[in-house]
């Protein structure tokens, strides 16, 4: 591979062309760089045989990048990990604030031969998942802090040409068997100075503030996901290494669990053919917010559109073609109410044409949401640095993947896994009412309607690397299984439904499922908080609990050989 063509995947964002001029840098002191990219964060594994020097990576890989001028790029997180080693020692980030100020060009790139080795198709790079980073700012410290102990120092090498610059000491690699010398941004210069005003073009996460952690009222601080960055900032020189550090460094850790939180159907009311909303809309989710608090992510499954459209696809139909309208305005009850996630993979979502299922995914986006359920769309969102990948299924499979085709249906969790730690699929499916409350391993029909197999189906999505299903549409609540130590939900029942859903019988039994789950997946734990909703279809928390016996029966008689418990308090646990 030529030059040319290391600087053109460097310009179109390829993540193995930045790791590979980086590691150019680090080569001589035993030093490895492997990179991804998540969105605007550029994630860069350093490792070696013994561990790398914190300090040093961290100046070499912040000066590299404003030396590579890449526009999009807004922080950079450096994991230090000793070779054979499976979790980071060290992990910093960095935020640019201000857009990079172009380096001159003035010298010609010193790219080696192993440029050759850089394969055509991307390589997916796993990095270690950490629950919280140490933020470096890249202002002075307002009230210096005493520093760690740095590593120790050697004399730097007079320079052997006049190209080469006169350095400050810097902290030495860790463990190097080769020529010791002191590790500058000189040496990267020689590589990277003469790429300026790179734009790395890829899609972007960015940061939300940290939040307090309080498991009833806050959620833990996540990654947002962005479909357009605001402008890029740029980077002040780093702290020299000798001077004390602006804040006290955390350890990196890894959480020892990640948490979702789910509930089913909602419908906060229609006004269409004729008004059914409420006189107050933020009534309707009041008793049970502070019950949706708590999670990682919270999701649910929207089972209407969020459109002004006048005109609905199934006007004129009969008793089974009814069709939900919602003002785009109620999306910020459930932004509120602390929703992340909201699955629109339904047989209500072309309720109103083409339009008004493009409305509904713009009102849910403009919120600070993601809505998910178009066919082959996969979200990505990355909590405590564990990346989740979310897919909706439904039988409506022109528009959603369908849970009919299992064999690209497993591509698309295949194709999400490369990327995710956890990926978890919103899946509507199985016949409706009272009478389907249980859940039977074969192809299920509503009016002649295929509503799929939702064992097949879920089983097989595991098989292909999914981790969490979490099935609604029967509006009922179903049995829930562990299979292969992932946990299936099978229905989620109604949760909201404002004069639009039954609530007769189990129709009105509700949950919010809170799953706790390992960073590869594994089921942990997990709680059913059971919810009653009234005769309008505004959910309650149930006291009495009917909902937690209602699923654990059902799940005793439809799975009596899953390894799942469920006491009378709502707790699920392995046996």
């Amino acid at each position: 591979m030529s030059q040319q063509d290391i600087l053109n995947l460097a310009k179109e964002g390829d993540a193995r062309a930045i790791a590979f001029l980086i590691g150019q840098a680090l080569e001589s002191f035993g030093v490895t760089a492997k990179a991804s990219l998540e969105n605007d964060t550029l994630h860069l594994l350093l490792e070696a045989e013994q561990l790398p020097a914190e300090e040093a990576c961290l100046r070499v890989a912040v000066k590299g990048l404003q030396r590579l001028q890449p526009n999009n790029i807004y922080s950079v997180t450096v994991y230090g990990r000793r070779g054979g080693q499976q979790l980071p020692a060290w992990t910093q980030t960095v935020e640019f604030k201000k857009r990079l100020t172009p380096a001159p060009v003035s010298e010609p790139v010193a790219v080696s031969a192993a440029a050759a080795s850089l394969p055509a198709a991307p390589i997916p790079v796993t990095l270690p998942k950490l629950e919280k980073t140490q933020n470096v700012t890249t202002a002075p410290p307002q009230t210096p802090k005493k520093s760690p102990p740095q590593p120790p120092k050697i004399p730097t090498p007079k320079p052997q040409n006049q190209r080469q610059q006169k350095l400050s000491p810097q902290p030495e690699l860790a463990g190097t068997k080769t020529k010791k010398s002191g590790l500058s941004v000189g040496v990267l210069s020689l590589i990277l100075v003469p790429i300026s005003g790179i734009v790395l073009a890829s899609q972007l996460y960015k940061s939300s503030p940290t939040a307090t952690n309080n498991p009833l009222t806050s959620k833990p601080a996540v990654q947002e996901v962005r479909s357009t960055p605001a402008p890029a900032a740029a980077a002040k020189p780093l702290p020299d290494p000798k001077s004390p550090s602006p804040a006290a460094k955390k350890p990196a850790t890894v959480p020892a669990t990640v948490s979702i939180k789910a509930v089913g159907d909602m419908v906060p009311g229609t006004n269409y053919p004729y008004n059914k909303l409420p006189a107050k809309k933020e009534m309707l989710l009041e008793s049970v917010k502070p019950y949706l608090k708590g999670a990682d992510i919270l999701f649910g499954n929207f089972e209407s559109t969020m459109t002004d459209y006048p005109y609905s696809s199934k006007a004129g139909g009969g008793r089974m073609l009814i069709a939900f309208r919602t003002p785009p305005s109620y999306a910020k009850i459930f932004k509120d109410v602390g929703f992340d996630i909201l699955s629109i993979a339904n047989n209500h979502s072309y309720d109103f044409h083409e339009q008004g299922f493009n409305d509904t995914i713009k009102n849910i986006d403009s919120n600070g949401m993601k809505a998910v359920g178009k066919r082959d769309q996969i979200v990505y969102k990355n909590v405590k640095g564990v990346n989740f990948a979310f897919i909706g299924f439904s039988n409506y499979g022109d528009v959603h993947n369908s849970l009919l085709e299992l064999k690209a249906g497993a591509e698309v969790v295949k194709k999400a896994k490369e990327k995710a730690d956890i990926v978890v699929i919103s899946v509507h499916a199985g016949s409706e009412g009272t009478g389907a409350i249980n859940v039977r391993n074969k192809t299920e029909f509503f009016y002649g309607e295929n509503r799929g197999n939702m064992v097949l189906f879920s089983r097989t999505m595991i098989d292909a690397g999914a981790d969490l299903i979490l099935g609604h549409g029967p509006h009922v609540p179903r049995a829930m299984e562990l299979y292969k130590g992932k946990l299936i939900a099978y229905s989620l029942g109604n949760f909201l439904g404002y004069r639009t859903l039954s609530t007769a019988g189990a129709l009105g039994k509700s949950l919010i499922l809170d799953v706790k789950m390992t960073p590869q997946g594994d089921f942990v734990s997990g709680k059913i908080i059971p919810i009653q909703l009234d005769g309008r279809g505004v959910p309650a928390v149930d006291n009495n609990f009917r909902t937690v016996g209602l699923i654990d029966r059902l799940t005793k008689s439809d799975f009596p050989k899953t390894d799942l418990k469920i006491d009378d308090k709502g707790i699920i646990s392995k046996k």
